[in-house]
Order: structure tokens, then sequence, then C-alpha cells
């Protein structure tokens, strides 16, 4: 069996750890993909007091697995219809808002989070995996794509042999980090990368009536955070330093990405608050690294993230 022939598809759940049987249709293009990681694994010791020092066999009693990829995030081709990784944004805590020939928008949810079955197939196995939830990180360097990185957890079943389904990938192409606007408050920075985490704190309770000991795996809390790495500037033209020792928020936005209608893609964050500042190099110019925290300004809107 060949590493190199993996495929993975995801399908929103109608019913928590009910297999939504995901087809072809729903076969998502991945990279850096790492499967079956144990997750709660539980072997139970036994270390009874024998007669001789051997050890007894350990028993199983349980699992979760999680399954890791970063996809490249890009729009489907068509205004106010969802992208392919519309079902990974929503088991990882975020509601969809679509406006018809127009655009999707995904917001972090408090309540209501939905979960997704992940179908892995390696060459000749196919391993399923049902109520899945998750996290998510983002990453933005010029003159790259933008690349989200997931990890999702559910309830897994044991491998089965079943042939490689043939899937139908999207076939929009994602627009390069060039020609973006980007905009912290009213300054234009000159920045290389943004990078973006979710910071989703993942809760696996033991449901004893479970088959596998694991109840429902639940999404309890974020702490979003970012990160961003402008060029110096004088005080007068954009006062970092002031900005992180007052506390004041900031408006973080990208701007389009993209400019064909249904590849457009746009990150806004309402407000971000500086969590440090220190000098580095980027060929022998100046330039600041900024990690900042998100918080919401009206409710559940730390960061959206919208395809138009």
């Amino acid at each position: 069996m060949l590493i190199s022939r993996q495929v993975i598809t995801a399908k929103i759940e109608s019913t928590y750890n009910t297999d939504a049987v995901p087809v072809a249709t729903d076969a998502i293009l991945v990279e850096d993909l790492t499967s079956y990681a144990s997750e709660g694994l539980r072997m139970i010791e036994r270390p009874a007091i024998r007669a001789n020092i051997s050890p007894l066999q350990q028993v199983y009693a349980g699992r979760l697995a999680t399954v890791s990829f970063s996809s490249e995030v890009k729009g489907s081709g068509a205004a106010g219809t969802a992208p392919e990784l519309d079902a990974l944004f929503r088991a990882c805590g975020f509601a969809s808002t679509v406006v018809v020939s127009t655009s999707v928008t995904y917001n972090p949810a408090s309540t209501g989070h939905e979960s997704c079955t992940i179908y892995t197939y390696l060459d000749g196995l196919l391993t399923k995996l049902t109520g899945c939830r998750g996290t998510v990180t983002y990453a933005l360097e010029t003159g790259s794509k933008i690349m989200a990185s997931f990890t999702m957890t559910g309830h897994v079943a044991n491998p089965a042999d079943t042939a490689i389904v043939t899937p139908t990938y999207d076939s929009t192409v994602p627009a390069p980090l060039i020609n973006v606007p980007f905009a912290v408050g009213a300054y234009s920075a000159i920045i290389n990368a943004l990078s973006l985490d979710m910071g989703t704190t993942l809760s696996t309770p033991p449901d004893i009536s479970a088959t596998d000991g694991f109840g429902e795996v639940r999404i309890t809390a974020y702490a979003p955070t970012g990160s961003y790495d402008p060029e110096t500037v004088t005080v007068a033209t954009e006062d970092f330093f002031g900005d992180f020792t007052a506390g004041n928020t900031k408006v973080i936005t990208t701007g389009l990405i993209g400019s064909a209608a249904g590849n457009r893609v746009k990150f806004d964050i309402p407000k971000a608050f500086y969590t440090d500042i220190s000098l580095a190099d980027r060929d022998g110019v100046a330039v600041y690294e900024v990690p900042f925290g998100m918080v919401d300004n009206a409710g559940d809107d730390f960061m959206s993230l919208a395809f138009t």
C-alpha cells in the first residue's frame, strides 16, 4: 500500500456520531496528512501480586482518534456556494451564513456546534471517524496560498478492506497572496506573514455506556491568537508600542484576497490586542514581530472568514 494514495472525505452529520456517509463529491484536497493517532487511549494495567515478577497483559478499554492535515483555503468558484472546506469549518465551531449568489461567511459559535464524519482512505483500507470536531489554524505568507491546518478528533472504527474512492475535487485554483490590502485600523502595514490560531479547547468526557467509553466530543472554549510582522515605522506613522502598553484594540483586515467572483477570501478581526512586540530582521529591513489576542466586538465575532 502506498502512503501517497490517500483520500479524505468529510460530511456534516445530521445527528451527532451518526455516520453521514461522505462520498466521492465530499472529497477534500489535503497536504501533510497524519491519520489514526490515538486520543485518550486507555490501556488498563493489571499490577497483580503473583509468584513471579512478569507482567500481565494490559486490557484495551477504548480510544478516540485524530486526523490532522492542511488544506488550501479557496472559494467554490460560485459566490454564495460553500467552499470545499465547509464541513470542516463548521465542525471546528464556526457557523455559516449564506447570502444566495453573494457570500458565505463563517463566524465562531458558542452553541449549536455541528459535527462531521471523516473517511480516510489509505490505498485499500478505509477508516471511519464519526462525531468529529476539531481545531483550525491559518497561515498566510506573501507569494504563497492561504493554508488552513486542521486537527479533527472523533470516534473511530477499525480499518476495513475497501477500495479507494475516486475523488471529485473542487477545481477552483487558490488565489496567491499578492496584491492583498492588509490594514491595521487605518494603517496599511507592510507585512510578509499573518498567522491565526482559533485556540479551540476540545473536551472528551468519559461515558460508561458508550462502546468506546467516550461521550460527545465537545468544543468548550476559544482562546484565539495571531501574529503579524510589519515593517517598523515612526511613532507618528503607527504607534505600535503605544497601542500595546495602552491596551488599545485594533481592527485587522486582509481585504479581499483574489479578484474573481466566487474565489475571493477575506479575514476580519474586529478587536485585536497586542500581547508583545519584538524587533526582527527581514532581508536587512527592521520589522516587528507582533503577537495578538482576539476578542468579540458584538458577541461570537472575534474573527470572520468570508467567501464572495
